[in-house]
């Protein structure tokens, strides 16, 4: 039967080749169209006509592949070249022998797709594609019969993976990866000739031809020389940032692959690892899970592997106590994997964590925090260069680096002992304090178990209060650090802050005290609050009544050589006004500080700042400063030894600007209602001359507290004055009424009122009656003062004192009564004169 069925083929293929024969020759005609209607007739002959394999192949390889070739090797018509590779495709696609025809293909498939210096290409892309899909076949049907062959085929694929049409490099990528599984014993020996156009054609403008150049690369570099991995890592590094997720995917497919079964895999580990982490921050979820998928396999294969060197580890091995949370720890592997490379790899990556390109520097720095999550507490031995890199980085433009870097920093807190990143972190602030690192202090801080952190709480806080780290920089950035140090420290330790409570309370006062950082208060504030809550205290007031005595007594130690730049003026303005009552406890220890601070002796512009100070407390005295009802006990003090050497005149600017703080707080301190009248006459018979001394001032606002502070010790204790005291302060006041500033010369009139109600009995109104006429005289000039409220203040005045000489004042009147602008205020005033008289 068998015998029957090859003859029966034999007699088939004589017919066909008897019918081709006259269309053969129809190929060597002149004319276009006649070749066109033989190529034609020779597809319905082979094509259109059901012809088995062994038929096929005998015709094809006997009678039609050379007439074919020399077809589409030199026929000038682009559409019998169509014709001539269609017919081609077809008896190799359906012959029973293709290989067969590799000695006159092969060499046609070149001169066409990779000709010769001086000779023409097929210019046709459609048809380049179509030859280049032939050669596919061929590797596809050939396979190791090939081998002969392949110096041919990679000198035709170095030619089209750089071809111009697309379909082109994306079909000579399946050609190049068809050949590499097809003869890998010979292969890899011309492997290295694909690499080049592989790379000059991996950043190609179409997506889905960078995916097949990556997934050839991949199959090249599998079958091939591993050699050539160094070459295209660079290359498949920069495709990790395309914007096409298949790209990106399959970049971690080919490094996963390269990962599980390159041969040379372990020379490559180093290099290999951070390409495939980098995408387990992909943002495509799919591309993340190949990723975790791809290394959860290359962990365990790597246990598998190394099993004797990892028995230990995994029999006895346990995972640590404190671990990050909402974070899978990795497998045993995947772990060892990293650690046994994070030497080789750390330099480079933290290399790219400052390069200049900003999503160079997102990506390495996420790698960073993944590579450390694995190395764990390995990542000691790396401690000097990875803090080095992370200062530097923090200071970063873009938040993203930032914010990975400070995770990564978390992660060193973790796994590292304090006693060795404390250590670290604190010699490299004390060197220099930038706040860089009080930035990875803080981070660091954060990760740590609380109970591995409680011993060295005390090193921590006494590091952070002193002077040359809190007070180093006034820069918001450095401040905005340190506070984070604290509320890091509080955070994560709790009640154990019972024992530095002290020295966080100076830092956070500190931070307070810096001129330029109003916008940190609130959060200031916040961190006493929880640094009181954790030692189980009401608030922060509780907190400064807990270490007011000792707060007093660290701004206190060098007092008598402050001045104006001193941090510790700055810091008692912070607890004086910040401690709200409790400051008042403490009073012993302030007064002695304003009493040495505000000698005449001291520095202007220090003084100046304490006596405003002073004044804000007084406004509020049973508030704060005499919150215990202790003040009048320092009030002779304040008085005598306080206010009385800074009202004294001296000349410049300063010494009036010191004077008119002096006198706002004399005023402050009369109108907080603390003074008796016994206590404001003690105050009357110190400072009186110095407070009408100051009515003559160039400030206006110390003018206006000066005729109130008159004014209101007139009031209360004025009746006690001897006639002399009298007679020297009314034309003081007298002079006010002349003052350019409306307010002071509204308080001079409420002042010469309560003048007026000082005149106890007659012998007094005799003895002071040509100062009432005078008085009366003057008054009544002012009296057409230009500002009706004046004028009425003026009248009130008069009305007051025309109590004491009525006809004497209605005498006045008359006298001037013609020349007045506003008679209807001297109508009014006789006519109160003739009431009070009735």
């Amino acid at each position: 039967m068998a015998e029957d069925g090859a003859l029966g083929d034999q007699r088939r293929a004589a017919e066909v080749v008897q019918a081709l024969g006259r269309h053969l020759n129809g190929l060597q005609e002149p004319g276009r169209e006649a070749r066109l209607r033989a190529l034609r007739a020779i597809r319905a002959e082979v094509q259109e006509r059901p012809l088995s394999a062994p038929v096929l192949q005998e015709v094809f390889a006997k009678q039609l592949l050379r007439p074919l070739v020399r077809c589409l090797v030199g026929d000038p018509a682009e559409r019998c070249r169509e014709l001539a590779v269609q017919l081609t495709y077809h008896g190799l696609s359906h012959g029973a022998r293709p290989a067969e025809a590799l000695p006159c293909l092969l060499p046609a498939l070149a001169q066409r797709l990779c000709p010769p210096q001086g000779q023409s290409h097929e210019p046709c892309e459609e048809l380049r594609l179509a030859l280049i899909q032939v050669l596919g076949l061929l590797l596809e049907l050939c396979e190791a019969a090939l081998a002969p062959y392949l110096p041919e085929v990679i000198h035709i694929l170095q030619a089209t993976l750089l071809d111009p049409y697309p379909e082109v490099k994306r079909e000579s990528c399946r050609c190049a990866a068809a050949s590499a599984r097809a003869m890998p014993e010979h292969f890899h020996m011309h492997s290295e000739f694909l690499i080049k156009p592989l790379m000059q054609t991996v950043s190609h403008q179409h997506f889905r031809v960078r995916v097949a150049v990556i997934q050839a690369t991949g199959t090249v570099i599998q079958f091939g020389n591993g050699k050539s991995v160094d070459d295209v890592l660079s290359h498949l590094a920069q495709r990790l940032f395309d914007e096409i997720p298949q790209v990106r995917q399959a970049v971690t497919s080919v490094v996963g692959e390269w990962l599980l079964h390159l041969r040379d895999r372990y020379s490559y580990f180093h290099k290999l690892i951070p390409l495939l982490l980098s995408t387990f921050t992909d943002e495509m979820p799919e591309n993340k899970q190949l990723a975790e998928s791809y290394w959860k396999r290359i962990g365990l294969q790597w246990e598998k592997e190394n099993e004797e060197d990892l028995k230990d580890k995994l029999d006895f091995y346990s995972a640590p106590s404190h671990y990050p949370e909402g974070v899978v720890r990795p497998e045993l592997g995947c772990r060892e994997l990293v650690t046994r490379n994070l030497s080789k790899i750390l330099p480079g990556l933290c290399h790219d964590v400052t390069d200049w390109v900003e999503g160079t520097r997102i990506k390495a720095s996420q790698l960073l925090f993944i590579l450390l999550l694995h190395a764990e507490d390995h990542i000691t031995q790396h401690m000097e260069l990875l803090l080095r890199t992370l200062y530097r980085v923090c200071l970063d433009e873009e938040n993203n680096v930032v914010r990975n870097c400070v995770k990564a920093a978390e992660l060193i807190g973790t796994f590292v002992n304090p006693k060795v990143s404390l250590k670290l972190l604190v010699s490299a602030l004390e060197k220099t304090p930038m706040p860089s690192y009080l930035m990875i202090l803080a981070a660091v801080v954060r990760g740590c178990p609380r109970q591995v952190l409680k011993p060295h709480l005390s090193y921590l806080a006494s590091t952070l209060s002193r002077p040359e780290i809190c007070q180093r920089s006034e820069e918001i950035f450095y401040m905005e650090q340190l506070l984070r140090c604290v509320q890091s420290i509080t955070e994560v330790c709790q009640e154990d802050c019972k024992e530095i409570s002290l020295q966080l309370m100076k830092v956070l006062v500190t931070i307070m005290a810096i001129p330029r950082t109003e916008h940190l208060h609130e959060k200031v504030e916040e961190s006493m609050c929880t640094l009181a809550q954790v030692q189980h205290l009401s608030g922060f007031l509780d907190l400064y009544k807990q270490h007011i005595y000792q707060l007093m007594e660290w701004v206190s130690v060098s007092h008598d050589r402050w001045n104006c730049y001193s941090p510790e003026l700055l810091q008692l303005d912070v607890i004086a006004t910040h401690s709200g009552p409790i400051i008042g406890e403490a009073l012993e220890d302030f007064i002695l500080i304003l009493k040495t601070c505000l000698q005449p002796t001291k520095d202007p512009p220090m003084r100046l700042k304490l006596f405003t100070i002073l004044s804000q407390l007084l406004q509020k005295a049973n508030e704060t400063i005499n919150s215990q009802g202790q003040f009048l006990s320092y009030l002779e003090i304040v008085i005598k030894e306080i206010l009385a050497p800074n009202l004294q005149w001296r000349a410049g600017r300063t010494a009036a600007a010191i004077r008119t703080t002096a006198v706002s707080c004399l005023w402050a301190l009369i109108y907080s209602e603390m003074l008796s009248p016994k206590e404001i006459f003690k105050l009357e018979d110190a400072l009186m001359p110095q407070v009408i001394a100051t009515l003559d001032e160039d400030s206006k606002m110390t003018r206006l507290m000066a005729c109130r502070i008159v004014s209101v010790i007139l009031n209360i204790c004025g009746k006690q004055f001897d006639l002399d005291k009298l007679n020297n302060i009314y034309p003081e006041l007298l002079k006010r009424l002349d003052d350019a500033a409306h307010d002071v010369r509204l308080a001079a009139a409420q002042a010469l009122t309560n003048w007026f109600k000082c005149i106890r009995n007659d012998d007094e109104k005799s003895i002071l009656k040509s100062h009432i006429e005078f008085l009366y005289r003057e008054l009544l000039v002012h009296l057409d003062d230009p500002d009706q409220n004046i004028q009425r203040a003026v009248l009130e005045v008069l009305k007051e004192g025309s109590v004491l000489y009525p006809e004497l004042l209605v005498k006045e009147i008359e006298a001037v009564e013609h020349k007045h602008r506003t008679p209807a205020y001297c109508n009014q005033l006789l006519q109160h004169i003739q009431s009070t008289g009735k």
